[in-house]
């Protein structure tokens, strides 16, 4: 209860400077709208449904990519956590891949798929692969051997091994490399709407910027940090908490 007064506390400080600093020096609208503008303006949005209309759209894309992220994210992880010769070749390559921003991709998703949902999809699906492989990877190479020689001598091999021992012990970074997949499926989101043709929040805040209306442009960037935020803190946070702590990777409260 603490902290969320001293977020509170804090968010309405830093919008209150904001709106005195615009009245005071008189910004103009198109330059920096004052967060009551931006309220209007979600306002608006929420009134005529359009807001919603671009939630539903942008929610799609995002589940669709993600669900196939997670999917292929731990087939390869477990096929390069397993295979010396594969980590040592595709995974350097998808090293490489981490370092290459999801957006730089959407020029050849383009040319590849067209300006439909399937690029935009594209880029959601690589932005978020990438982390979860790398995590997978990492969770099963870090099983203890212990483990592994305790279940072989009573028996367990194979696909029986890997599901009783190895996976179940790698869950802590599966937790996590969804959590970074989810975050990094959403940041390319974004950016891949932003050449999209709509409907979406990201095209909503290129179009709005086409035309000049930074108080939507704004406002689509507070919804957009605001459910990044309230996703991670409400859904991902808690459940890698609850994993971290019945893995004994952290200590119980009390």
């Amino acid at each position: 209860m603490r902290l969320a007064i001293k977020r509170i506390v804090f968010f309405a400080l830093l919008f209150g400077i904001w709106e005195l600093v615009v009245r005071l020096f008189n910004i103009p609208k198109v330059l920096m709208p004052a967060p009551t503008d931006v309220v209007l303006s979600l306002q608006e949005s929420l009134a005529d449904g359009s807001l919603l209309h671009d939630l539903r759209a942008s929610f799609t894309r995002l589940l669709i990519g993600l669900v196939i992220a997670l999917i292929i994210g731990v087939l390869l992880g477990v096929f390069l956590a397993k295979s010396k010769t594969a980590d040592e070749t595709l995974g350097a390559f998808i090293l490489a891949l981490q370092s290459i921003p999801s957006i730089v991709w959407l020029p050849l998703a383009i040319m590849w798929f067209g300006l439909n949902e399937k690029s935009v999809i594209f880029i959601v699906v690589l932005g978020a692969t990438i982390v979860m492989t790398i995590n997978m990877r990492i969770g099963i190479k870090n099983v203890s051997p212990l483990y592994i020689k305790a279940a072989q001598t009573m028996g367990s091999n194979g696909l029986d091994l890997f599901f009783r021992v190895a996976f179940p012990a790698s869950i802590p970074y599966v937790v996590t490399g969804v959590r970074l997949a989810w975050a990094f499926a959403w940041r390319a989101l974004m950016a891949g709407e932003l050449l999209s043709t709509g409907p979406g929040l990201g095209y909503t805040l290129k179009f709005a910027s086409d035309f000049g209306r930074m108080d939507i442009v704004l406002g689509i960037m507070v919804v957009i940090g605001v459910i990044g935020v309230t996703v991670d803190l409400i859904v991902f946070q808690r459940i890698e908490k609850r994993v971290m702590t019945k893995w004994g990777l952290v200590e119980r409260n009390g």
